[in-house]
């Protein structure tokens, strides 16, 4: 037990050093909110209007296929009652096997718009990447956070460079 306290006291130590070290240095700490700035870029618009009706599409031969389904399904329920068990078993093999279809397409198609994202956003994404490289080796930053994405409980007292980001985006 004293042996643990010994080591959790000693690894404090070394943070505190640490922390000390780099407010010595001069480091320069800023932040940004990637999402924030991705929404006010000129291009997310039609991104998301691409995006969309990509998505749209994949909705519409979703329905198609669930409309089949379900004219099947009545109609198998309509007529099962005069079916022989041969007409029975083979509606009912094909109304699985639609169904099927129907789940595997969906896993496609969830997939495939995730690969469509990204084909679409990866370029803006670079894009914002770049300008924040730019801005931080202009400005002589250390570290740039995004806060965007939750990596940050505090930053109050870093620097926001989403002004400076927006005016090398040419983004106003």
């Amino acid at each position: 037990m004293k042996s643990t306290k010994k080591v959790i006291a000693l690894l404090t130590l070394v943070v505190l050093i640490s922390n000390v070290g780099i407010g010595q240095s001069g480091a320069k700490f800023g932040y940004i909110d990637s999402n924030e700035i991705l929404t006010i870029m000129p291009e997310t618009d039609s991104l998301q209007k691409e995006l969309k009706a990509y998505a749209d599409y994949l909705d519409e031969q979703m329905s198609s296929m669930a409309m089949e389904y379900q004219s099947k399904v009545a109609k198998y329920q309509e007529n099962m009652a005069t079916m022989s068990d041969l007409i029975r078993k083979t509606k009912e093999k094909e109304i699985t096997d639609l169904q099927n279809r129907i789940q595997a397409f969906q896993q496609s198609a969830d997939q495939d718009l995730g690969a469509k994202q990204a084909e679409l956003f990866n370029p803006l994404i670079e894009k914002v990447k770049t300008a924040i490289t730019e801005v931080a080796r202009e400005n002589n930053y250390t570290y740039i956070f995004d806060v965007g994405t939750g990596a940050l409980v505090f930053y109050e007292t870093g620097d926001n460079i989403l002004p400076l980001v927006k005016t090398k985006l040419g983004v106003k």
